[in-house]
């Protein structure tokens, strides 16, 4: 296994147990420190493996972090139909 795929799984295994442990503020601290930490890693499993496995590791990194996702979403179908918030 390569090195990034190798961090891909550590980052899934260390999100799963974050996720395990009580939080006061529903986890969103310790989803914004692992989106900033995911999202190197997703580009250096692109970069080695090409878009299929990368658009698989994005797949499993949106599964785990699914509410940081449904809310981005959310927002940006707020912003494309009803103009920026102002």
């Amino acid at each position: 296994m390569t090195l990034s795929l190798t961090l891909a799984c550590l980052w899934a295994v260390i999100a799963n147990i974050i996720a395990m442990t009580p939080s006061s503020d529903n986890h969103w601290r310790n989803a914004y420190g692992l989106i900033a930490v995911g999202i190197p890693i997703l580009g250096y499993v692109t970069m080695q493996h090409g878009p299929w496995i990368g658009m698989l590791v994005l797949a499993a990194g949106c599964s785990v972090l699914r509410w940081p996702v449904v809310y981005l979403m959310r927002w940006l179908r707020r912003t494309a139909f009803h103009g920026p918030a102002e």
